[in-house]
């Protein structure tokens, strides 16, 4: 009787964790880009987009017009980051993109 009620105890629990990440609402946010950058296989110019992340997905618009799609995943920091922050690499690929009074960022997929 007893490991039936801790079976549907990790049960529920399981459920539980597997539907927290559905109902994650998806971060928007206007990013600057000051000079050129890649995003996934496409090349940005600088300018102001709006960057959509739904999940593990990235989408990047120009206006209302999807102009780059990528992977990636969200890490923790161990400190909050002062402002908002488009981190390139040396190829002028996105690496990371970081968000004013948050520690977790958005790591690009390479």
């Amino acid at each position: 009787m007893k490991s039936k009620t801790l079976l549907r105890s990790f049960a529920l629990l399981a459920v539980t964790a597997l539907a927290v990440p559905v109902f994650a609402k998806p971060v928007s946010k206007i990013i600057n880009i000051t000079q050129s950058a890649k995003v996934g296989k496409a090349d940005l110019q600088a300018g102001e987009y709006r960057l959509l992340i739904d999940g593990t997905k990235a989408t990047v618009q120009k206006g209302k017009s999807v102009v780059a799609e990528s992977e990636g995943r969200w890490e923790e920091r161990d400190t909050k980051s002062n402002y908002d922050a488009v981190l390139l690499g040396e190829n002028g690929q996105v690496k990371e993109v970081r968000f004013s009074g948050q520690k977790r960022v958005f790591v690009f997929s390479e």
